[in-house]
């Protein structure tokens, strides 16, 4: 048994505590981790590890909240992180479980997210969107519903409409090359490609005129 001899405030952050066992400093815990302690308060061993296994979970939420503030995450994102950091197995599926509780971490809203900041700022394919999701480690059901009302023709005209201003007054096979390359770059297949730039063409293209 080890006697809390001290508890003592952090002082470059006062929402941790400095514990003291036997007169000697121990570890340092979260304030809502170090709650129910007091000084003259015996642990065992097994209490001891159980505060810094709480003390763990308690800082890798917080660090989780933070890395999820910027943008939205997956779960096999969140729990990347927080392995790269340093945090076993155990601690991050707690931790995964408790922001899945506070709807804090979803995988089908994240998927919904992703595709939709896709299709606003930067379209790419279904098989391209896909890949994408995989890569986050959504899972093929989620990946399939969330990409099942995408309109590949609407997402790459979109795309192309824009692109295609910069060949305007390009002869016809650069325009075609250069737009339908450009296109393929964003996943999109043969037929799509061909359908949208003959469309573009209509629109923009223009041979140049006789000297």
């Amino acid at each position: 048994m080890a006697v809390i001899t001290a508890l003592t405030a952090q002082k470059r952050n006062r929402d941790r505590v400095n514990v003291y066992l036997d007169g000697e400093f121990a570890f340092g815990l979260a304030l809502i981790t170090a709650a129910w302690l007091k000084v003259g308060q015996e642990l065992t061993a097994e209490q001891i590890a159980e505060l810094q296994r709480n003390d763990a979970r308690e800082v890798g939420q917080q660090l989780a909240i933070n890395y999820i503030s910027y943008r939205p995450r997956s779960v096999a994102e969140l729990s990347s992180h927080l392995g790269d950091k340093g945090y076993d197995d155990e601690v991050v599926a707690l931790i995964v479980e408790k922001l899945q509780s506070l709807e804090l971490l979803n995988d089908k809203a994240f998927a919904a997210y992703w595709v939709e900041q896709r299709e606003t700022f930067r379209p790419k394919s279904r098989i391209a969107l896909s890949q994408e999701l995989q890569q986050k480690g959504i899972s093929r059901e989620l990946i399939e519903s969330s990409l099942a009302e995408l309109d590949e023709s609407a997402s790459a005209r979109r795309v192309a409409a824009k692109q295609s201003k910069r060949y305007a007054g390009l002869p016809r096979e650069t325009f075609r090359n250069k737009l339908g390359q450009f296109l393929q770059r964003r996943g999109y297949g043969y037929e799509v490609v061909n359908q949208i730039v003959n469309e573009m063409w209509q629109s923009v293209g223009e041979e140049p005129a006789d000297s």
